[in-house]
């Protein structure tokens, strides 16, 4: 259950050895789809001067060796020594049939590692806005896909919910008390919460005299010592308020169909117990040192302007910790506690530096072993019209929810301009799972580091390299065994290639197992993506070109019916690795 090239490799690699020698046993052919044929293969170039022959008279050789005869209907030596290979329709429809026959599609199971995911990573109290969008969906469709390899996923979390602002959260929230429509924006508009409480807290609304035990910075600062003092009544309040934000992220998260929950919370919090310790060790072990008051780490190689070295602080000089701090514990936990084979961090590409400051730290330190791989997944900005990091016209960052609301607002315009015949209850499904799917896909199309320009009249269309189109290929499948009246999951007759669109289509499929597992190695969700994109069109291009329930011939149709339910399987499976839903109809 592998795709051509992956299957032809290992008979060019006895041909190159039969014709060159032994020594050219392990030579790694490069095997690539030609436009002049189904597959070009790229070896003779290189090996001839290893062995003083024309590339030519190389690439004759190599393919006199070949044994391709229940492979290829033809084997041709073309330009300065390429080899172009054209498949047998018998060879391509058997390879797709023991797909067909593979509940998984293709996608081979890998062995088994632990792969912590520190993704999302909103703030307490704070608004998700349209920065958190692409870790989010990114993350999740990188735990989705190593999930289906076979791989033991740890979802991290790693929400903010520590710290100095939670001083003048909590004694904002007794100001205007915990049953109140104040208390509510937590959930609803938490933004509006926090720049409540910030407002009072830089002595912009004085209700008490600067300085006096009511007022209102002098209690939030008393609080705060008090929350890292470990005083229970306080806890109890910052425990009310991560709660709350709870309720707001989950409403994020259901939205746009994430798989994180509540179990999956590891934020700074969790590590408060252990960071004392922490820097206690570094210092004794003489990584980390006391400079102008603040305990730091200062590693080779990281230096700033005028060659001055750069410190990795992990304790200010008032005491308190800090990013470098936790981060420094996150590995900790992740490599001895959760035993991580890797870990990923899918997080913004301005990190990256800190990142590898404290993996380096890690490292020196003895708590991340050389074999343990820790991976920044970088992320790229969302833009705007002016190719700006997007925001609204006032100059806020925009708000997640409100994006995602508009986006189903638009996509349900187009479908009640496309299907005003369905019930209304079902349009407005449907305009969720296209307005939704939109967006993700719309992010997870593009590579994870690159920008992006968010433009929601493209996102939504029905046409183009869009997830409304990917999702209209389901539609379209699903219609078709509806005509019929039979589950496409019960279709499983023999596959016939007679037309070249029947071939395009079935060697396209039989790529989906390689492309889900590049996706794994590389963490790069886009080639998932492009891979539906492409197969999407070989489907239109098949579907037009080729009758399907009208075939002239019931063992023609029944091939067809196969082919389409297999696409059916790939396209709902890859569009749920991505994180997009399916629409029954559209």
């Amino acid at each position: 259950m592998v795709s051509p090239l992956v299957a032809l490799t290992p008979k060019v690699q006895s041909a190159i050895a039969a014709a060159l020698g032994d020594d050219f046993r392990e030579a790694d052919p490069v095997l690539r789809p030609s436009q002049f044929a189904d597959v070009q293969v790229n070896a003779a170039l290189a090996l001839a001067k290893k062995v003083g022959l024309p590339p030519r008279e190389v690439a004759a050789r190599i393919v006199d060796a070949l044994d391709l005869d229940d492979v290829c209907d033809s084997v041709e030596v073309s330009g300065p020594g390429f080899i172009n290979l054209t498949f047998s329709s018998s060879w391509i429809a058997g390879l797709l049939q023991d797909v067909e026959a593979d509940e998984r599609n293709g996608v081979v199971l890998q062995a088994t590692q632990n792969i912590p995911i520190d993704y999302s990573a909103p703030n307490v109290a704070k608004e998700m806005h349209v920065g958190h969008l692409r870790t989010t969906v990114v993350g999740d469709s990188l735990a989705r896909t190593l999930e289906h390899l076979g791989h033991h996923v740890i979802r991290q979390n790693h929400i903010g919910d520590w710290g100095t602002p939670f001083g003048m959260l909590i004694e904002h929230l007794l100001d205007v008390g915990r049953d109140s429509e104040e208390a509510d924006l937590l959930v609803t508009d938490p933004n509006a919460f926090y720049q409540a409480a910030r407002v009072k807290f830089d002595g912009a609304d004085k209700a008490e005299p600067a300085g006096s035990e009511g007022d209102f910075n002098v209690r939030a600062r008393t609080r705060v010592v008090k929350l890292q003092a470990g005083d229970p009544d306080t806890l109890a309040l910052w425990r009310e308020l991560v709660d709350l934000s709870k309720i707001y992220f989950n409403k994020i998260y259901s939205t746009l169909g994430i798989t994180l929950t509540d179990d999956d919370l590891a934020g700074e919090s969790t590590y408060n117990e252990v960071l004392a310790d922490l820097c206690a060790e570094l210092e004794a072990k003489g990584i980390a040192t006391v400079s102008d008051g603040a305990l730091c780490v200062f590693l080779d190689g990281y230096t700033g302007r005028e060659g001055k070295p750069v410190p990795l602080i992990i304790r200010k000089s008032d005491g308190g910790y800090n990013y470098g701090t936790t981060d420094l514990a996150t590995i900790k936990h992740r490599v001895e506690d959760l035993k991580a084979h890797r870990v990923l961090y899918v997080i913004g590409a301005p990190q990256a530096l800190h990142l590898n400051m404290v993996w380096d730290t890690a490292r020196k330190a003895g708590w991340l072993p050389d074999d343990v791989v820790p991976v920044h997944v970088q992320i790229g900005n969302v833009l705007g019209d002016d190719r700006k990091i997007l925001k609204t016209r006032s100059g806020k960052p925009l708000r997640l929810m409100a994006l995602l609301d508009e986006a189903v607002e638009k996509a349900r315009t187009v479908i009640d301009g496309t299907r005003p015949d369905l019930d209304e209850t079902v349009r407005a499904t449907i305009a969720r799972q296209i307005g939704i799917g939109a967006v993700k896909y719309a992010d997870l199309s593009v590579a994870h580091d690159s920008e992006y320009v968010f433009d929601l009249d493209r996102m939504v269309a029905l046409t183009g390299n869009t997830g409304p189109y990917l999702q209209y290929v389901v539609a379209r499948v699903r219609s078709i065994f509806r005509q019929i009246g039979l589950d496409p999951a019960a279709q499983h007759a023999p596959i016939l290639l007679g037309e070249p669109h029947e071939r395009a289509l079935a060697t396209h499929l039989l790529g989906f197992g390689d492309v889900v597992a590049e996706v794994g190695d590389t963490y790069e969700p886009h080639r998932l993506a492009g891979y539906l994109f492409e197969l999407a069109q070989a489907f239109s291009a098949f579907y037009e070109n080729c009758p399907v329930l009208k075939a002239e011939l019931d063992e023609v149709k029944e091939s067809r019916l196969t082919l389409c339910a297999l696409v059916f399987r790939v396209m709902t499976t890859g569009l749920d690795l991505l994180g997009l839903e399916s629409p029954e109809q559209m």
